[in-house]
């Protein structure tokens, strides 16, 4: 039997991203995560969640899986973080709202 955890759980949506839950999710994931790695849980809504967990000393984080965390994980540099607070939910940029090569190119 499993022995009961007494971590404060916390669902993190990609709005409510910090620096620290992403630093937290590339040490963990290195090379992206897949199906294995996504835990599905109905929320209070009953509204099916896909997440990805990582977990400190005290809390357990459920980060829901989404595009933008996947491209946000792929493209992390740590130094893009050092001038943010851990806990500063302003630092992780939405990824699509950065031009990309692709927005300059024409469609034929």
């Amino acid at each position: 039997m499993k022995k009961p955890d007494h971590l404060k759980r916390v669902i993190v949506d990609f709005k409510k991203l910090t620096p620290e839950i992403l630093k937290l999710l590339v040490e963990k994931y290195p090379d992206g995560y897949d199906e294995d790695h996504i835990i599905e849980f109905r929320n209070a809504k009953n509204e099916l969640i896909e997440a990805v967990e990582v977990t400190t000393e005290d809390t357990k984080y459920l980060v829901k899986v989404s595009t933008k965390l996947v491209k946000t994980m792929e493209n992390y540099d740590e130094d893009d973080y050092g001038d943010f607070e851990d806990d500063d939910a302003e630092a992780v940029q939405d990824p699509e709202s950065e031009p990309s090569e692709e927005q300059d190119h024409d469609d034929f």
